[in-house]
């Protein structure tokens, strides 16, 4: 009975030890994970995840969501990250949330048009704020500008996200008062007001419903980013990009480590990566974005610098004003249909 109580004492010990092993090989392999939380379409995700993971052997778990809403869920996570790294998002929208992030330099930024000044943020690619319309329900109504949005025959049929959720909807806000009189000027907040009252109320929860919405024909015109528009151009779909004649803000987006992220050397090779000549060619070349890389050429599927009448705003000035920005916008719109 001794003899019989060692042999299974022993098998009892192995097996634990064994259970312990396992354990440890799969917290070793969920912390080499590395975690992408990021508001891009997947459209344009999947290509550089899938060259990433084939060149470093990470593996890569992208989750997305709008900006707004992955900022909330960083912040909320805050004790204990889940995500390594946040990419995408307006630098307007991730400047006053830099406490979310870790310090970092890519070893790229030499060649950056757009410099990480604040250390906190590696600027991405140059994103410009554009109109787009379905062309075969937009009939012979114009479309060159912001002012023609105001035509009663679009009321209910423009796509336009919640600005506190889509980083690229905040920067189409910016982009209006500046366009049309000046951020904080009473005819810029003025025309806002005209444009919401055309939106008969409709306010989407995220920058991929407005793209997919005109699109799919659910509105005549949406509000949003260049490159969203561009790749259904690309595809053959029935949409074009206007540039508002008014003026257009091109703003870089960014890409940053969460603040105490478990994998942050994976982190680091991420942003190198995606800040790299190679892959900021494909982002030119194929994914119809601009480069924010000063040795890579143009997408020639888009406009020329040239023909866009590009204006700027006091870029400091509207992060630091984000807030009250967003505040002024929900107040606007609870006056005009009660709830927001």
């Amino acid at each position: 009975m001794w003899y019989r109580s060692r042999i299974v004492l022993f098998y009892i010990v192995v097996f634990s030890f064994i259970l312990s092993g396992c354990s440890k090989l799969e917290e070793d392999e969920e912390d080499h994970k590395l975690v992408i939380y990021s508001p891009h379409p997947l459209e344009f995700i999947d290509p550089i995840v899938g060259e990433f993971e084939s060149e470093s052997g990470i593996e890569v778990e992208v989750i997305t969501a709008g900006t707004g809403e992955l900022l909330a869920r960083i912040e909320s996570e805050e004790e204990a990250p889940v995500g390594d790294v946040l990419w995408g998002g307006s630098l307007a929208t991730l400047d006053s949330k830099k406490y979310l992030f870790e310090s970092f330099q890519s070893e790229n930024e030499d060649h950056a048009i757009y410099k990480n000044v604040d250390g906190y943020i590696t600027r991405f690619t140059a994103v410009p704020s554009v109109i787009m319309v379905n062309t075969n329900l937009i009939g012979d109504i114009k479309i060159e500008g912001y002012k023609d949005l105001l035509n009663t025959k679009l009321k209910g049929k423009i796509a336009n996200a919640d600005p506190s959720k889509s980083s690229s909807s905040y920067e189409q806000l910016l982009n209006q008062l500046q366009a049309m009189g000046g951020q904080t000027s009473k005819e810029g907040w003025d025309y806002v007001r005209e444009l919401t009252m055309n939106l008969d109320g409709i306010l989407l929860e995220s920058s991929s419903l407005v793209y997919r919405g005109v699109v799919e024909g659910e509105f005549v015109v949406g509000l949003t980013f260049e490159e969203a528009a561009a790749l259904y151009v690309q595809d053959g779909a029935p949409v074009a990009i206007i540039y508002p004649s008014e003026g257009t803000i091109i703003r870089p987006d960014g890409v940053a480590i969460i603040k105490n992220a478990k994998n942050i050397e994976g982190a680091q090779r991420f942003i190198n990566f995606v800040t790299s000549k190679e892959v900021q060619t494909l982002i030119s070349t194929e994914l119809n974005r601009r480069s924010i890389r000063d040795d890579v050429e143009p997408a020639q599927s888009l406009k020329s610098y040239q023909e866009i009448n590009i204006i700027e705003d006091d870029q400091q000035w509207s992060s630091l004003n984000k807030a009250e920005i967003l505040s002024q916008y929900q107040r606007l719109f609870l006056e005009i249909y009660g709830e927001y």
